[in-house]
């Protein structure tokens, strides 16, 4: 393992080389360029491929060929960008195909600015693309977690032979913080799946995408179902922070809930019991921890979103049964949260306000 003081992008990228990506196609758009800036130089170092596509929409259907015939492949965009790539994501899960999405988030609704946001909460948890499949996505809070899931993006993508999203926002993608670095991985052996020629080996005979048959289709969708419900048992991810006994729980994701844990701290060394409740993976998105808040403790869950309007909340309330009252702290249009907002609301809370 070796440790350094990297920008968020460039180690983003460099975690992807380390985890065995050997391939990436992509296309300019800040807040995320230095990604593909960083891979443009360290790809051909290992023996990997770097394309600037002619656009976003033929760079993600450069990373379904790589797919397709079994190498580690890999895009990153930023909000508007992502959005021309969603009809290839959709054929890369239709077609089983591993690949690994960046998203670095930024403001919208349309183009929005270049500044920082959590506006694609919907369109990374809940519609990556068209036809109602899913993806596992992974939404860090720190820089050195940015690292390892993306490090761990891959092995989910091949464990599944599905695309794995990856969501830091602009602020985690553009901050310097040491990390510690992944040890290098071989990419792996050309899988039995992957049209990459017949030489020694039977004709595959495939439609990636599934073709018209309308049973055929039908299996597949059982099939996926069948995936997305081992997801919901086996691969949520959450951080619980001082919840056994909170009155107050903040519910955030990445740098909100970054800001949120810290808040935690200053309320306690107050006397206000806080707590924080962390999904890192967004989709599938962590009821049970919201489910398992006591009835006769909590008094409040607060929401706290860099989004107006908030979009988690909804799986929040749904993951409480709507037990307990909400309140809400928001920002939008690149406005980083800010701590002292977040207290005054608890403050407000506690007063009955």
């Amino acid at each position: 393992m070796e440790s350094k003081f990297m920008k968020g992008c460039e180690a983003i990228a460099e975690a992807a080389i380390r985890s065995g990506c050997r391939f990436f196609a992509g296309y300019p758009i800040t807040p995320q360029n230095e990604i593909p800036e960083y891979l443009s130089r360290a790809l051909p170092k290992v023996g990997g491929v770097f394309v600037q596509g002619e656009s976003e929409v033929a760079s993600i259907n450069m990373v379904y060929g790589a797919g397709g015939a079994g190498t580690m492949a890999m895009t990153s965009s930023s909000s508007p960008g992502v959005s021309l790539k969603l009809e290839g994501v959709s054929n890369l899960a239709a077609a089983r195909i591993p690949a690994v999405m960046v998203n670095v988030m930024r403001a919208g609704p349309g183009m929005g600015t270049i500044q920082p946001a959590q506006s694609d909460y919907y369109l990374m948890s809940k519609a990556p693309g068209h036809g109602g499949f899913r993806t596992i996505t992974l939404a860090p809070a720190t820089l050195q977690e940015a690292v390892d899931l993306t490090y761990e993006a891959f092995e989910l993508a091949f464990r599944d032979r599905m695309p794995v999203i990856v969501a830091p926002d602009g602020f985690i993608a553009a901050i310097m913080e040491p990390v510690d670095l992944p040890d290098y991985r071989d990419p792996p052996e050309t899988p039995a799946w992957a049209v990459a020629g017949c030489e020694g080996r039977d004709h595959i005979n495939v439609l990636l995408n599934g073709g018209l048959n309308e049973e055929d289709q039908l299996a597949k969708n059982r099939i996926a179902e069948e995936l997305y419900e081992k997801w919901d048992r086996e691969d949520v991810r959450v951080e619980t922070y001082k919840v056994e006994d909170a009155e107050y729980v903040f519910a955030a994701f990445g740098l909100a809930a970054r800001i949120c844990k810290s808040c935690v701290d200053e309320l306690r060394e107050e006397g206000i019991k806080a707590g924080l409740i962390r999904p890192i993976t967004i989709s599938p998105f962590p009821y049970a921890a919201f489910a398992a808040l006591e009835d006769n403790v909590v008094k409040y869950v607060i929401d706290v979103e860099m989004s107006i309007p908030a979009q988690m909340v909804n799986d929040v309330r749904l993951g409480m049964k709507d037990r307990f009252p909400v309140a809400q702290v928001n920002t939008a249009g690149g406005l980083i949260l800010d701590s002292e907002d977040v207290i005054a609301k608890v403050h407000e809370l506690v007063k009955g306000v």
